[in-house]
């Protein structure tokens, strides 16, 4: 079923309703600076959107359609030749029934885990970047930048050197995780370690881009969003479209949680849904500006300066904070923050039902055993928790956790590494010792 010729979407701002084309290469809004949305015309898209379009294309060999992102295409950017997308096949991540060990942990009877880290390099990124990219291409872009903590990097490099273009990657100076500065080494990117925290880089990134004729790719870009409101799309096609009571995911920088109320309140607008699950975002508590804010109320936007052991959430000024506060009012939703001590042990966890991932992703399962505990979630209540990252994105945290050597952390969980002398003698006390069961 082809599409009308005529304009589909539409970028407007978030503050004073200004629009611009979709052709222009703008972030925010040229009149006050304000977040800008993209607009698609839900009226005219209606009769080529349902369950049963996107269903058929599930299992699709030919791209675009073989992603879990433009499997969705005419809610994510429907005026886009199929022939224009620069695409890894990203999506078709696995949703997984939680194992016993972690809900009974967590206290949850009815929780699954969405696992974004199986993207194909290794988190959510890729989804938004599949866009971002695609973006870049249509207003012929010849290189882009971003600022990251690391997974943004490892995304916009893969997608730049698949696309053509020069990447260029703006670190915060120190603590960056090794397994993602490689991705971005790997895949070609210009990398530089600015002498600040992230939101001192992308405060950068914002101000070089316009300046140099840069194309920026940061989730302030609202092509971004347009790729991650898909991960909702794709966890409900996976359940049949049954709408869980509540979705729980980490929050940072505050792209996911904006993209998903979004994505929701379009699919309850067009009937695909028949009810909104509510949504809890959870920071890590040495980066929470928006759970301080929610805490008044939003009387005031909190900034902090971030420090937490999960540094792909270690943020302390929000981009999408005016997004991700739209997605509450949405869903009915709540903000909670966990400890770093709270964080690695519901990594430990994770990892050790045989799933894994990386330690802002473990946030979203402390998150949700907080809330079990406070009474927020009743334990009863059907619960999908999202998890961001590959568990080998901070490989040092792992072993530094099983090792017992995280600094002012405890390690509960550890799995210590044993080491015995080549005898068979060894290996039967080893047995022995670890009960382990035989034949």
């Amino acid at each position: 079923m082809n599409l009308p010729n005529k304009t589909l979407s539409h970028l407007r701002c978030m503050e004073c309703g200004n629009t611009h084309d979709l052709n222009e290469p703008v972030y925010v809004c040229g009149k006050c600076g304000g977040l800008l949305d993209v607009v698609h015309d839900l009226e005219t898209l209606r009769p080529y959107i349902s369950k049963e379009i996107f269903d058929s294309r599930l299992g699709s060999l030919d791209a675009p359609y073989n992603s879990g992102v433009w499997r969705f295409k005419e809610l994510v950017f429907p005026g886009i030749a199929d022939e224009a997308i620069i695409t890894r096949h990203e999506g078709n991540t696995g949703l997984y029934t939680a194992p016993k060990k972690l809900a009974a942990w967590t206290g949850a009877s009815r929780m699954m885990l969405k696992h974004e880290g199986e993207n194909p390099t290794g988190s959510f990124k890729d989804r938004g970047m599949t866009g971002g990219i695609t973006h870049a291409m249509l207003v012929k872009a010849s290189s882009v930048l971003c600022a990251s903590t690391g997974n943004t990097s490892a995304s916009m490099a893969s997608y730049a050197a698949l696309a053509g273009v020069q990447a260029l990657v703006f670190f915060p100076y120190g603590n960056i995780a090794m397994g993602k500065l490689a991705q971005s080494i790997a895949y070609g990117a210009i990398n530089v370690q600015v002498k600040g925290d992230f939101d001192a880089s992308l405060s950068l990134v914002r101000q070089a881009c316009p300046e140099f004729g840069i194309y920026l790719l940061n989730s302030v870009n609202p092509f971004r969003l347009e790729g991650q409101k898909t991960i909702v799309f794709e966890m409900l096609q996976q359940r049949r479209w049954k709408v869980p009571d509540w979705i729980v995911l980490p929050g940072g920088n505050l792209g996911n949680s904006s993209a998903f109320g979004k994505g929701l309140y379009e699919l309850y607008q067009l009937g695909l849904i028949e009810k909104m699950p509510r949504i809890a975002i959870i920071q890590a508590a040495g980066a929470a500006p928006f759970y301080q804010s929610y805490q008044e109320n939003f009387a005031e936007r909190h900034a902090v300066k971030a420090n937490t052991i999960a540094t792909a959430i270690k943020i302390g000024n929000p981009a999408s904070f005016i997004k991700a506060k739209r997605t509450l009012s949405y869903t009915n939703g709540v903000v909670e923050a966990v400890t770093d001590q709270e964080i690695v042990d519901a990594k430990a966890m994770v990892d050790s039902s045989g799933i894994g991932c990386e330690p802002a992703s473990a946030a979203s399962v402390a998150g949700v055993r907080k809330l079990i505990q406070q009474g927020v979630i009743q334990p009863d209540e059907d619960i999908v928790a999202v998890l961001t990252g590959h568990v080998l994105k901070d490989a040092d945290t792992v072993i530094n956790y099983h090792a017992e050597t995280l600094e002012s952390l405890n390690s509960p969980y550890a799995n210590k590494l044993r080491v015995i002398d080549p005898t068979l003698e060894a290996v039967e006390s080893l047995i022995r010792g670890e009960k382990m069961p035989t034949r």
